[in-house]
C-alpha cells in the first residue's frame, strides 16, 4: 500500500485529502501543519510520497522541500499549490519535487498524481503544463525569474507581510543576511519598498490569496 504525508496548515483541507487518498487505499501515514514540521519529523515517517503545500508558516513549502532534498535526495515530493504562477512550479520542480498539482484541478487527479509519483515518474496536471509552455512559447518571463533560490524565499515572505526579524527566525538566517537579500531584491525588482515588493508579487500571480 501506498503511504503519505500530507502537509498542509489547514486542517479542512488536509481531513479532504485523506478521504480521498483513504478512498483509493492509500495509507496516511501522518498529518503535518508545517513544512518546519516535515523537516522534523521526516525520519520518523519516511513515506512513500509527501503532498506539500507551498503557502504555510514558517520555512514554507519551498524552503522545506530544499532542505528535504537536501537531506534526503530519495524523497518524493509532490506539491500541492494554489499559485497559478509559472515561477512557483518551476521552482518546485527545479528543487526536486516529482510532481506539481494545482489545488484547483479535479479531486481525482490528486489519486493519479501521488500514484504516478509513488512509482518515481514526474507529474505535472495538465493546465499547470500548458501555463509553463505557453509562457516558454510568448517568452513570458516574471521579473521574479531573476533572483536566486534564497532572495526569493526572502521576496516571498517580505511580499506577505512578514518583517526581517520573522523572515530570518523562519529561514534560520541572520537579519543582517535577510537584510543583504532584501537590497539584491529590491534592485533586481526595482522596488523601493516592501509595499512595491508585495504589489510586484501580486501582479505576477505570485501570492496565493
Amino acid at each position: 500500500m501506498t503511504s503519505v504525508v500530507l502537509v498542509d496548515d489547514h486542517a479542512l483541507v488536509r481531513m479532504g485529502f485523506r478521504m480521498l487518498l483513504g478512498d483509493a487505499r492509500i495509507e496516511v501515514l501522518a498529518e503535518l501543519d508545517s513544512g518546519d514540521a516535515l523537516v522534523a519529523t521526516w525520519q520518523k515517517h519516511r513515506p512513500d510520497v509527501v503532498v506539500l503545500d507551498l503557502a504555510m508558516p514558517g520555512m514554507g513549502g519551498l524552503e522545506a522541500l530544499r532542505r528535504l532534498i537536501a537531506s534526503e535526495p530519495q524523497a518524493r515530493v509532490l506539491v500541492l499549490s494554489a499559485h497559478e504562477d509559472t515561477a512557483h512550479p518551476q521552482r518546485a520542480l527545479r528543487a526536486g519535487a516529482l510532481g506539481y498539482l494545482s489545488k484547483r484541478s479535479a479531486p481525482d487527479t490528486l489519486i493519479a498524481a501521488v500514484t504516478t509519483v509513488a512509482a518515481g515518474k514526474p507529474y505535472v496536471d495538465a493546465a499547470t503544463a500548458q501555463t509553463l509552455a505557453l509562457a516558454q512559447i510568448r517568452g513570458d518571463t516574471s521579473p521574479a525569474q531573476a533572483l536566486s533560490e534564497r532572495e526569493f524565499s526572502v521576496f516571498i515572505q517580505l511580499a506577505r507581510g512578514h518583517s526581517v526579524a520573522q523572515i530570518a527566525e523562519a529561514l534560520s538566517l541572520s537579519p543582517s543576511t535577510v537584510g543583504t537579500h532584501l537590497y539584491n531584491v529590491k534592485q533586481k525588482l526595482g522596488a523601493a519598498n516592501q509595499s512595491e515588493l508585495t504589489l510586484v508579487a501580486l501582479q505576477w500571480g505570485l501570492l496565493a490569496i
